[in-house]
């Protein structure tokens, strides 16, 4: 392993990439700490520590800027929102499913689609978190400086706005000159960025004796049990044997090759998690704009409590349903069958065209439902641990699919670096597969 790490600063091109990227990730970070003018940023992170809302996911993807109110507080979630609206809008929009089968041009016309909706989407957004900051007032001490006046709005929209289009920027910059995915590590390193904390907190509470000894090794072997998980679910396959008949064009023959069709247990990614995330958080965020409405009240702290049965099912069955919802946008059997049939391949044992697709949807369904499940439970387990163990789990399920994804993806990008210049990679045996998505 020393020796890898050692190659990897031999190759002047990888060598470069991955200093561009931590000089990146460090303007970054340090954009995560500018406040905003006229907000009290410790006053909205202890009203957003106490309350389960909606605003404690988009924390998480803001790196903790949101709880601090700083420029970055929006983070790159308008990004993501923007993405996954034109490709959902790309399944069933003519004109976004002629751009997507355009190749290379179509791709830079979607990209710049994706830039004037994040603008559109934060300037939202942008909008009523501003409202959000006026209206918060923690015991007594109010979150908005009164001495600002009427401009905090348009002032605040503007800051937020231009927040995200530089994360934009910089995530950009990253996938082009540095190594990985931009954005993706942008999301990445403000997960962890938790983590110093969570472990001197867990060090404090075994020094003054709250957490015994033998919990903590349990604790953090749970932990190791679960991440070895979830790599080999995130990774995991169903490969479709599919056989190419030989061609004779002159003298020259083409084809006779047997390969496969590779089938991912989480066609869907993370998407499922942060989609019943957002549904889950809505009614405590609706139920905090309407204190007076007792039944949201009662339906917030009876029946959606964090960490409750009746949360924990309901949580577990929306993950289930957009995993297969997701996947049947993502993939498309009909299509796929139609591609190998115009090429001449086949499935062993099943006619071509629409016997294909068929076949090829079952064993989609099949592999999703295990998938689902999985990581439902794995949603479901830091909620589980904090109201029930009082355990400090820093990452819940969201940012831990998005940890290992990106760790992974960004070791097998390195890895072919290394490779193609005739250096040994990360692993004597066998390689890193890259993410399927």
């Amino acid at each position: 392993m020393i020796d890898t790490f050692r190659s990897i600063f031999k190759v002047e091109e990888l060598r470069r990439r991955i200093l561009f990227t931590l000089a990146m990730l460090v303007v970054y970070r340090i954009g995560g700490h500018i406040p905003t003018p006229g907000v009290d940023g410790s006053v909205i992170s202890q009203f957003i520590t106490s309350s389960q809302s909606i605003f404690g996911l988009l924390d998480l993807f803001a790196g903790g800027a949101f709880a601090k109110a700083t420029i970055f507080a929006l983070g790159i979630m308008p990004y993501i929102s923007a993405s996954i609206m034109l490709q959902l809008l790309g399944a069933v929009v003519p004109f976004l499913q002629r751009l997507q089968r355009e190749g290379e041009e179509g791709r830079r016309k979607i990209t710049q689609y994706t830039r004037y909706l994040t603008v559109a989407i934060s300037a939202l957004q942008a909008w009523g978190t501003a409202g959000f900051l006026r209206s918060i007032n923690y015991n007594g001490i109010p979150a908005v400086s009164p001495d600002v006046g009427a401009w905090f709005i348009p002032m605040t929209i503007l800051t937020f706005t231009c927040g995200t289009i530089f994360i934009m920027w910089l995530g950009e910059q990253i996938t082009e000159r540095g190594i990985g995915n931009g954005i993706s590590l942008i999301i990445f390193i403000g997960i962890i960025a938790r983590f110093p904390d969570a472990v001197v907190e867990e060090i404090q509470m075994l020094w003054v004796g709250t957490r015994a000894f033998w919990l903590e090794i349990i604790m953090v072997g749970m932990m190791i049990l679960v991440i070895a998980a979830v790599i080999l679910m995130t990774r995991a396959q169903r490969r479709i044997p599919v056989q190419y008949p030989r061609k004779v064009v002159g003298r020259r023959v083409f084809g006779g090759a047997t390969t496969h069709l590779p089938l991912s247990v989480n066609s869907a990614g993370v998407i499922p998690i942060i989609f019943a995330q957002s549904i889950m958080f809505l009614p405590s965020t609706v139920a905090q704009l309407f204190p007076q409405t007792e039944w949201m009240q009662n339906l917030v702290s009876v029946w959606l409590a964090p960490g409750g049965v009746s949360y924990s099912i309901i949580y577990g069955l929306i993950i289930v349903f957009f995993a297969y919802f997701y996947t049947a946008i993502v993939f498309n059997p009909i299509e796929i069958a139609d591609n190998m049939r115009k090429n001449g391949g086949y499935i062993p044992g099943i006619r071509p065209g629409r016997n294909t697709a068929e076949h090829i949807e079952r064993v989609l369904t099949r592999i999703t439902l295990p998938g689902a499940l999985f990581f439902a439970c794995i949603a479901v387990l830091p909620w589980v641990l904090i109201s029930q163990a009082n355990v400090n789990f820093f990452f819940g399920g969201t940012g831990l699919l998005i940890v290992v994804g990106v760790a992974l993806d960004t070791l097998q990008q390195i890895e072919s670096h290394l490779m193609m210049r005739h250096y040994d990679g990360f692993m004597k045996k066998g390689k890193i597969r890259g993410r399927s998505m």
